[in-house]
């Protein structure tokens, strides 16, 4: 298991199990994945299915992405797992599958689950105001007018709940047209380069909303960042101490954290972006420069983790599961079932998100209400996210199935950039099903 950031106040029970972990990294890396007897045997199409395979490796190819590594399970076992491309710049590397990489957003359902545990401990409601945990969110103002340098105050009409926090739409002025002088005060902010979640809250709490609270769905990290501070209030515990030891650990998944020891990081992917003459370059981010190296001075709850394939798996499968995996209980079964519903209805009208009229939001990630109007194949009421990276999940409860992609390229949106490949994987896997 990964050190987290505030490993000097991580409780001792914490050090026992890091040093179990370490005992078992020794012995090589562990994928912790049942396969199936074979594609067939699972309802896949082995024909069928060599056609993601085909498409990974051209997508990998000279002039493409790095690398790739995907993964469809169904019914618990493992129908496909495969590793394309090369794991670094100089495609000196071949990828393997248990290549560690930066999920960013993939983060974002793991703290959503850390939330939904001390709900279920009584310990916090959903509706609960962010205000009786963090006194400093109690008394909000909202940008009415002005400008960033003399803005145009008045007092939000209604506190922001936890809900709204889990479901993006808290008000934060995170963007979008018509709230850019609102967007310039919560950027002078500078949160990012808070030392710690405590500060961060801090900090975000003096930013006046952009909006009232729950009447806009806007889609930010923000946010998430300060449900994770609300755990550690409500927990007593490190984030990253309360995630290791409530759903990392339990779920063994060993190689997941917010940093990477030393003797890992040669399995940490390179991460590139479009560079000039349209060959890819490494990113400028301090952890593009340093894999493996915290990507916050905070454990950022809202895209800090990195994992590997088989590691993520493992957390959708206990999802697909109803909240257990192998006698492991990490949610209530009508927990999980919550986390999935579209938390957007009767909450926003129309009850969709940005960036689909076609999905809904749950509790950490998107549910698709029209399969149709989504423009790919899947099912009504699959749940799945993505990262800023280029790694994508679904967990389809209806076909019984969880298909992930990891890559490691941050889209920069413009024509010469690699093409997103989320849609023609999701076809390519479903194409596969067989009757």
């Amino acid at each position: 298991m990964f050190q987290g950031t505030h490993g000097q106040r991580v409780w001792p029970l914490l050090m026992v199990a890091l040093m179990a972990v370490q005992a078992a990294r020794a012995q090589g890396p562990v994928v912790d994945l049942p396969s199936a007897a074979s594609a067939a045997a699972e309802g896949f199409s082995p024909a069928r299915l060599q056609r993601l395979d085909d498409f990974l490796g051209g997508a990998t190819g000279p002039v493409g992405y790095l690398g790739a590594v995907a993964l469809v399970v169904r019914d618990g076992k493992v129908v496909t797992v495969q590793a394309h491309g090369h794991r670094d710049l100089a495609r000196s590397q071949p990828m393997t599958e248990d290549a560690i990489f930066r999920i960013y957003s993939m983060t974002k359902p793991i703290t959503s689950v850390a939330v939904l545990q001390l709900m279920e401990q009584g310990k916090l409601g959903l509706d609960d105001p962010v205000g009786r945990y963090l006194p400093a969110f109690a008394h909000l103002q909202r940008f009415t007018g002005g400008t960033a340098d003399k803005p145009v105050l008045a007092p939000v009409e209604r506190p922001i709940t936890l809900h709204q926090l889990l479901t993006h739409t808290a008000g934060f002025a995170t963007g979008g047209e018509g709230f850019e002088e609102a967007t310039r005060l919560l950027e002078r902010a500078d949160l990012h380069a808070s030392p710690d979640l405590a500060t961060f809250a801090a900090r975000l709490a003096k930013v006046p909303l952009a909006t009232e609270p729950g009447t806009r769905f806007k889609y930010d990290g923000t946010g998430i960042e300060v449900l994770a501070r609300v755990v550690e209030v409500v927990s007593g515990e490190p984030f990253d101490a309360y995630v290791h030891r409530h759903i990392l650990a339990p779920l063994r998944m060993r190689d997941t954290g917010f940093s990477v020891p030393d003797a890992s990081r040669a399995r940490v992917v390179d991460l590139t972006r479009m560079g000039a003459g349209d060959r890819l370059e490494r990113d400028g981010s301090h952890s593009a420069r340093h894999p493996g190296e915290s990507l916050n001075a905070y454990p950022s709850g809202a895209g800090g983790l990195y994992s590997t394939i088989s590691d993520y798996a493992r957390f959708c499968r206990m999802l697909l599961d109803g909240g257990v995996l192998d006698g492991q209980r990490i949610l209530g079964r009508k927990t999980v079932d919550l986390m999935m519903m579209n938390h957007l209805q009767g909450q926003l009208d129309p009850p969709v998100t940005e960036f689909s009229r076609a999905e809904g939001f749950g509790l950490g990630g998107a549910v698709i209400l029209d399969v149709a109007g989504r423009g790919r194949l899947g099912s009504v009421g699959a749940f799945g996210w993505s990262g800023a990276a280029s790694t994508y999940f679904t967990v389809d409860r209806q076909e019984r199935m969880i298909a992930i992609l990891l890559l490691q390229h941050l889209p920069d949106g413009q024509p010469h950039d690699l093409p997103r490949l989320a849609t023609p994987f999701y076809n390519l896997v479903y194409q596969a099903l067989e009757p």
